[in-house]
């Protein structure tokens, strides 16, 4: 992956780290549809990969390929422990 694209993925991480408590409220707000660990982490890994499809258009000017979104979730697996965290 981009190792610009990589930053900004990390740092939309850090940013919902140190605001979990907005996490929390939207999560808190769709416990009516689900209020699983799942459908939360989904809320997390949501906001993450808009982050990542974003951000590969707007600095590499395309959409993200095959092998870039094979190694974005790659990137989430091992990141799961840290956003199961935030709620």
């Amino acid at each position: 992956m981009d190792e610009i694209l990589l930053k900004k993925i990390k740092q939309k991480i850090q940013d919902t780290i140190s605001n979990k408590d907005e996490v929390k409220q939207l999560i808190q707000l769709l416990s009516d549809v689900d209020d699983s660990d799942s459908f939360a982490l989904g809320v997390v890994v949501g906001r993450i990969y808009n982050t990542f499809f974003y951000q590969s258009k707007r600095i590499l000017n395309r959409e993200p390929t095959k092998q870039e979104f094979k190694e974005f979730l790659e990137f989430v697996k091992n990141e799961k422990s840290t956003l199961e965290n935030l709620w």
